[in-house]
């Protein structure tokens, strides 16, 4: 190739210096012959910014406030992240982002909500994601915070009561989604401007003002199927369909589609903003299976993946049943985001109050990797803090299957 390179720029100095001497029309003569040599020399195909990857293999677990103390104290922290990094993980994804607060302080949240940071006790005279970023560096774990609340809030939360109109509601007009029928939470309207650039404002801030490796959304980043007939809602949809309203069931497949649409739009647009702060940013998305996400919750990451505004995928398949874990598993909207992206699964390590086995986590972990897709657990408390069995017996077993590990 060198040889080649050599020859064709010592013809194309003669072509230059017999321009000069005979005219425009040399030039043509050039351009011609470029055309023809550049094909022969360079005939590859188009390289796709989808094509595969090299990929190391996901090995993260999320971290919350939620049920969890992990974040409340440094020592706690610290001494959760040297236990993961030893046990072989390598991805932390922790909450910054819930009950209409911030974890970290925040000037953008503070205009907005009136508090820079969570007002818990814990989090006040310490920044709980630099003391994560500074650990986790030096254990050579990445770490991709996590906006686990997305367009979700509290009902009585500041943000919700200073900005009502921010918020989508359903035909009826109420605004209330119940959460495990114990929380009340009202949804952000992602198609309203001003929550556009709340969202953008707060992700630019974390993105310019901390050395992170990138950033996660998940099924948080639509909204439930039944929301959606708000005002700003309605007007675009009518500027869009001659006056049309949108349809009253709202279920409607082009409905359904023209709103996650909607949040693709704006998920590209912040997608750009991301990657022009930060180039390589890692954009994390970690939603439900395909389905479920559009149909439920309006979230289309499945045009998301092929319209690249995401760099790593990690589905939630959080179930115990191991035929429906085998068959989520092979649905083809993840089989092809794997051939492009580096894609996890989504493991439920347990919950306060329903403990997962691990006889039940390690058959999932073989699973997925005998699927070339790399796991992730959700949450830390749950690895061995809250459980039926011994934190020493699960401690181990996770080093056991962890250490096998695909090599990173």
């Amino acid at each position: 190739m060198n040889k080649i390179s050599k020859t064709f720029n010592n013809f194309a100095d003669s072509l230059v210096i017999y321009s000069q001497r005979y005219g425009k029309i040399s030039w043509l003569i050039f351009l011609i012959i470029f055309a023809f040599i550049m094909t022969i020399t360079f005939n590859f195909p188009a390289q796709s910014t989808n094509k595969p990857q090299e990929k190391t293999e996901i090995r993260g677990v999320w971290l919350t406030n939620i049920d969890s103390e992990v974040l409340l104290k440094p020592e706690t922290l610290k001494d959760a992240l040297n236990r993961l990094a030893d046990l072989n993980f390598n991805t932390i994804y922790p909450t910054v982002w819930n009950w209409g607060y911030t974890l970290y302080p925040s000037k953008v949240a503070e205009k907005v909500t009136g508090r820079a940071i969570d007002p818990h006790e814990s989090l006040k005279n310490r920044d709980f994601l630099e003391e994560i970023i500074s650990q986790g560096h030096r254990k050579k774990l990445r770490i991709i915070p996590w906006f686990e609340f997305g367009f979700m809030a509290p009902a009585d939360s500041e943000l919700a009561k200073r900005h009502p109109d921010w918020l989508t509601q359903r035909q009826d007009k109420s605004v209330i989604w119940w959460e495990g029928k114990v929380h009340q939470r009202v949804w952000l309207n992602p198609l309203h401007p001003q929550v556009k650039n709340f969202i953008t404002d707060l992700v630019s801030e974390i993105i310019t003002n901390y050395d992170i490796e990138g950033i996660q959304f998940d099924d948080h980043f639509g909204y439930p199927a039944d929301f959606g007939y708000d005002e700003t809602t309605i007007k675009l949809y009518q500027r869009e369909h001659s006056g049309q309203l949108p349809p009253q069931d709202y279920q409607d497949k082009a409905w359904i589609q023209w709103r996650a649409d909607k949040i693709t739009d704006y998920m590209n647009s912040l997608a750009q903003t991301i990657k022009k702060r930060q180039p390589t940013a890692i954009i994390s998305l970690s939603p439900n299976p395909y389905t479920f996400s559009l149909e439920s919750y309006l979230l289309d990451w499945q045009k998301w993946q092929e319209k690249n505004l995401i760099d790593e995928l990690i589905v939630q398949v959080y179930r115990t049943d191991m035929n429906a874990f085998d068959w989520e598993l092979s649905q083809p909207e993840l089989q092809q985001a794997r051939e492009s992206i580096p894609v996890a699964i989504g493991i439920l390590s347990g919950l306060k109050g329903r403990p997962i086995p691990m006889v039940n986590i390690t058959q999932q972990v073989e699973k997925s990797r005998h699927q070339n897709f790399g796991v992730s657990f959700f949450f830390y408390e749950t690895l061995w803090n809250i459980s039926n069995e011994s934190p020493s017996y699960r401690r181990r077993i996770f080093r056991e299957i962890l250490q096998s590990a695909n090599p990173s």
